[in-house]
């Protein structure tokens, strides 16, 4: 089996790849190196024995798609290009909007004329918005976002909900992602945040390694236990694991699928930085700032459909995915350009 992966070199991208290749399915991945490393390729090979195949371009690039459909029998495509941070979405809205939004709806102009009709889509619990109740489940209200980020999702999620309910020969899948951290066991690839992290655990990583003298921890009035934010964070080998099962079962039958991938339960930013100190056996020094615009106050899901319906549920506890993280920043230093 071919499998297009755009974005495929990126942090998730890259786990994904090498998870598929370990399950002998072929990934074939486009992406355009804004976000990624070329470094990364040679890293797969090492871990797996295999170099994937990669085209270089963007994936609103009508031209290189049609290439790439009309040199590979691709079977389905996991679409991951996009960018993430909820921060800089608030900034720079229309830039959201076009790459997040245009490159799937470009995506699918190029399968529809190439005629593939299997697509897994990277969604986001950002969808959800500020939850009504948590843990959030797949039949939760969606669309009451509250930044750029969450909402292009939103609105893809929307156009491949209409495209299904009009072509309901394609097989459709909507993975929520909750927060994904960890690296892989090996240390050769993991999350390489350039310029100061949006996300946590990178943020800490990067204080422990000395590139930033303290974690900014947004917001402490939050109504919560320590008042910090609570997320459902998920090991990226995890999540990996998340998509083989989707390939496995339901990406060559028709339908649309819905799945949340997360443990199910909620960690504090402060839980989060003891937890990491422990892994690290360093003091991490944090600094209480305003909370962001755009941020909620706690999310964690509930993954119990995708475990009645494919099988799949995280393996890996919150202390190994900070070992993890901190196994690959202690080893990388400076990312991929360590070496």
């Amino acid at each position: 089996m071919k499998v297009l992966v755009t974005g495929g070199l990126g942090y998730i991208g890259s786990h994904i790849c090498v998870k598929m290749l370990q399950k002998g399915i072929q990934p074939i991945i486009l992406d355009n190196l804004s976000n990624a490393n070329p470094e990364v390729l040679n890293r797969i090979a090492k871990i797996t024995g295999i170099k994937p195949i990669l085209y270089k371009g963007d994936v609103r690039d009508k031209m290189i798609l049609l290439t790439i459909f009309s040199e590979h029998k691709i079977s389905s495509v996991i679409h991951l290009a996009g960018f993430k941070a909820v921060g800089k979405s608030v900034k720079q809205p229309i830039e959201y909007y076009d790459n997040n939004v245009n490159s799937a709806i470009m995506l699918i102009h190029s399968m529809q004329k190439m005629g593939i009709k299997s697509l897994i889509f990277s969604s986001s619990s950002a969808v959800y918005g500020v939850p009504k109740q948590v843990p959030l489940t797949e039949a939760s209200n969606i669309g009451l976002t509250t930044n750029p980020y969450g909402t292009s999702k939103y609105i893809v999620e929307r156009i491949l909900t209409d495209l299904y309910i009009a072509h309901d020969e394609w097989s459709i899948t909507l993975l929520r992602y909750f927060n994904v951290i960890g690296a892989h066991q090996s240390s050769l690839i993991g999350e390489d945040s350039q310029g100061i992290p949006n996300n946590l655990i990178p943020y800490i990583t990067q204080v422990a390694v000395g590139r930033y003298k303290e974690v900014m921890v947004f917001g402490k009035d939050y109504p919560t236990p320590d008042g910090t934010g609570i997320r459902d964070y998920i090991h990226v080998m995890d999540l990996a694991s998340g998509h083989i099962a989707v390939l496995e079962n339901v990406s060559q039958k028709s339908g649309q699928y819905i799945y949340n991938l997360g443990t199910g339960k909620g960690i504090s930013v402060l839980e989060m930085i003891a937890a990491f100190e422990k892994a690290s056996g360093k003091h991490i020094q944090y600094k209480i700032v305003n909370s962001r615009s755009g941020d909620i106050a706690e999310c964690w899901s509930s993954p119990t459909k995708a475990y009645a319906e494919l099988g799949w549920k995280a393996q890996y506890s919150v202390q190994d995915m900070v070992n993890h993280s901190w196994q690959w920043q202690s080893q990388n230093p400076n990312g991929y350009q360590s070496l």
